[in-house]
């Protein structure tokens, strides 16, 4: 049997097996259900329901950028977040949470200042990180992180 992982869709969040080997090759890999592609090199927008699908369920580590839309900082940091996004997928899967629209997540992981960057692995918070950084900055502390877990 083939040695699969759990990947949730960044587009309908449906849970789907997808092979290591094809994922290690650099396969990007289609959505059973909707037949969006599995990874796009682009954050995904996580709401209360869509998180539990891509943090907790699916096999990917899912590295969270905690903001919102008033937040200078959080501006500054989303092309940086973008470009990260881009370089580690699809080794890390990348999402953003508005803290303004989802603060019961926000209260739930204890976000006190933005952006705030956790880093989850089934369904488990492993690394923390508050305040802007560049795309360099994220990839090497999320990389950094992922071997120390």
């Amino acid at each position: 049997m083939t040695d699969a992982l759990l990947l949730a869709c960044p587009r309908c969040s449906t849970l789907n097996r997808f092979p290591r080997e094809k994922l290690a090759a650099g396969n990007k890999g289609k959505c059973g259900q909707c037949g969006a592609p599995l990874f796009d090199g682009h954050p995904v927008a996580l709401n209360a329901g869509s998180f539990e699908a891509h943090a907790a369920k699916s096999e990917l580590p899912v590295l969270v950028d905690f903001w919102a839309p008033w937040c200078g900082p959080c501006k500054a940091m989303a092309p940086q977040f973008e470009r990260a996004a881009a370089r580690l997928e699809p080794a890390v899967r990348l999402a953003k949470i508005n803290t303004d629209d989802e603060q019961e997540l926000a209260q739930r992981f204890g976000i006190q200042g933005i952006p705030t960057m956790i880093l989850f692995h089934h369904g488990k918070p492993i690394a923390r990180q508050s305040g802007a950084m560049d795309a360099s900055a994220i990839e090497r502390w999320t990389r950094d992180a992922l071997a120390l877990s």
